[in-house]
């Protein structure tokens, strides 16, 4: 029994190492949703939110951190909903904890089980010096070769924090320059241009490195509150720059609110997404 366990978890973390977008049927890069935007529906019906998410024609999802206090039982069962559904989990967030080598080994076992192919660092905690970000770095870059052995990768999520400069030096800069390509930098678009940068010219400069891209809009008068495309968000150079060196993946709508009712929400703004994208 432990072989044929061992040799399927083999296998799944394979074909979850492959790249992603050459997995897609009709060659296109996949669209999925951060839960984070539908959770409290989640925490009411998980199972008949992710239903309804699939039923709105997302392609993926991502788990947010209280995933990780999922027993093993639990994972998989939502695992065999996904497959049921036709959707993949393609990455997970956690807390930086969760790098910590008495606590990785459940993230492994969870992310393995789910399909996943990166483990993101959602959060670094308080951090107050390029010092401190640097070791956030290095906990990041020491995690990417406890992953790699389990065909997984790190990641890191942006907020406003790490756009923002710490004796001229943007902390995000530290984390890119301190870690190596296979740390993936998730790029939060509203967060990036809320704290006054260009999204852009951040993918530009990180050629192969922003593989996921959470397309939250933000402005100056409706902060995150508006959908998708309402924004000053510069949508089509954004996917422009992510489709032709970035390295983008999949991506991923996140709405932290807004004026409609959460499923309403995240069905408006893939129904902008593809119009924009022309998916």
């Amino acid at each position: 029994m432990a072989r044929t366990l061992s040799t399927r978890r083999t296998f799944l973390a394979t074909a979850a190492s492959l790249p992603l977008a050459a997995k897609m049927s009709n060659g296109k890069i996949p669209v999925g949703l951060e839960l984070y935007s539908v959770r409290d529906e989640l925490a009411k019906d998980q199972d008949g939110t992710l239903r309804a998410v699939a039923k709105i024609g997302y392609q993926c999802v991502e788990f947010f951190a209280p995933y990780y206090k999922w027993e093993v039982a639990h994972a998989k069962s939502i695992r065999k909903l996904l497959d049921d559904l036709g959707m993949r989990c393609y990455s997970t967030h956690n807390d930086r904890g969760n790098f910590e080598k008495d606590k990785i080994g459940h993230a492994i076992e969870l992310n393995q089980i789910l399909g996943a192919k990166y483990v993101v660092m959602a959060s670094a905690g308080e951090v107050r010096t390029l010092d401190g970000w640097k070791r956030v770095a290095q906990t990041l870059q020491e995690a990417s070769e406890e992953l790699a052995s389990h065909n997984l990768e790190p990641g890191y999520h942006n907020h406003e924090l790490e756009f923002m400069p710490i004796g001229g030096v943007k902390p995000i800069e530290v984390i890119a320059k301190n870690t190596n390509k296979s740390v993936m930098l998730q790029l939060d678009v509203g967060t990036c241009i809320d704290a006054g940068s260009d999204p852009v010219t951040w993918i530009e400069k990180n050629p192969g490195r922003i593989r996921s891209i959470h397309c939250k809009d933000w402005s100056r008068s409706g902060g995150y509150k508006v959908l998708f495309g309402e924004g000053v968000a510069p949508w089509k150079k954004i996917f422009h720059a992510a489709e032709n060196g970035g390295g983008v993946e999949y991506y991923l709508i996140e709405q932290e609110g807004s004026r409609y009712p959460a499923l309403e929400t995240v069905t408006k703004c893939l129904k902008t997404f593809k119009k924009i994208h022309g998916a």
